[in-house]
């Protein structure tokens, strides 16, 4: 093959080549720290409430040395919430407490909701990143334990927010009644709805009802449907983390949820009863997998109105 047949045959692979480095740069190096607020607005509540602005929060997989991350988070009590809604995985690292707190810290004194990722629990351990696109992940027993007491303490004794694993409370905001209602993580099994009903019937009657969770199952969603939730909120699936930019599908979800539902407001509908969803991308990543690409590290703002 001559010079300029050779040089003509390869151009395509130094395209792609050069393609791949600037989306590596783009992904690793710029992408995963430009968070970014999604603004959402809901008519759920009854006539003549006044409105609710929800935060949810996601998936910070926090780690000490992550101050951008940090620094911005503790800015989201600018957005005024009334309420904050944290789906879990909250640390990314055993002294990811730390950044947690400075995060957080802003928010004291606003009501708030959490539930548990297994990110809570267990410390993410080095593994090919290219098997996330092969499947939900499976048990990884060789993770070693965080200390989820004193995340606990610090959310909700110092915050003063209300831990839903595997169970409801009822609280008000802004003359609005409330039932909250949430499990712990589906995808790893550590989940029992079996346990709200009989707590629910103990709660008084309520104005809305919300069913939180870590990962966005199906099961788990049919589950608060028929329990009787008015909106929904998970995480967990971090949008797809890699997407095709411009596209509504993710590339993967973790979980069984339908691909174009893996980020974003949507709406589950179960035995002919159709309630919102909204899927937090969240804000972080496994310190293993530091890559972003078409899906921004985020927030959302959920507006509730009335009705």
């Amino acid at each position: 093959m001559t010079g300029p047949v050779l040089k003509a045959a390869l151009a395509p692979l130094g395209v792609a080549g050069a393609a791949a480095v600037g989306a590596t740069v783009w992904g690793v190096g710029i992408e995963r720290y430009l968070f970014t607020v999604r603004y959402h607005a809901l008519r759920v509540l009854p006539k003549g409430a006044e409105p609710l602005r929800v935060l949810h929060v996601s998936d910070a997989h926090m780690a000490p040395w992550q101050h951008r991350k940090q620094e911005w988070m503790a800015q989201l009590a600018e957005l005024e919430p009334d309420l904050v809604v944290n789906t879990g995985d909250n640390l990314g690292h055993r002294d990811g407490l730390t950044g947690i707190r400075t995060a957080f810290a802003p928010l004291r004194g606003i009501p708030g909701l959490f539930v548990h990722g297994s990110n809570d629990y267990q410390e993410p351990s080095p593994r090919n990143p290219l098997r996330y696109f092969l499947g939900p992940s499976g048990t990884q027993p060789k993770h070693k334990h965080l200390d989820v007491g004193a995340l606990d303490r610090f959310l909700g004794d110092d915050l003063g927010w209300h831990l839903l694993d595997d169970t409801a409370v009822s609280f008000e905001v802004k003359g609005t009644r409330i039932t909250a209602m949430g499990v712990n993580d589906a995808h790893r099994k550590w989940d029992h709805p079996e346990l709200l009903p009989p707590i629910l019937d103990t709660l008084d009657a309520a104005d809305l009802t919300l069913g939180v969770m870590h990962a966005p199952y199906r099961r788990t969603l049919d589950e608060f449907v028929d329990l009787g939730a008015d909106v929904l909120f998970g995480g967990h699936t971090h949008g797809g983390q890699v997407r095709v930019p411009f596209s509504r599908k993710a590339l993967v979800a973790n979980c069984d949820i339908p691909l174009d539902q893996a980020r974003g407001l949507s709406e589950w509908t179960h035995d002919g009863r159709t309630v919102p969803l909204n899927v937090s991308a969240g804000l972080g990543h496994s310190i293993y997998a530091p890559v972003r690409f078409g899906c921004r590290p985020e927030v959302s703002l959920v507006t509730l109105l009335p009705r």
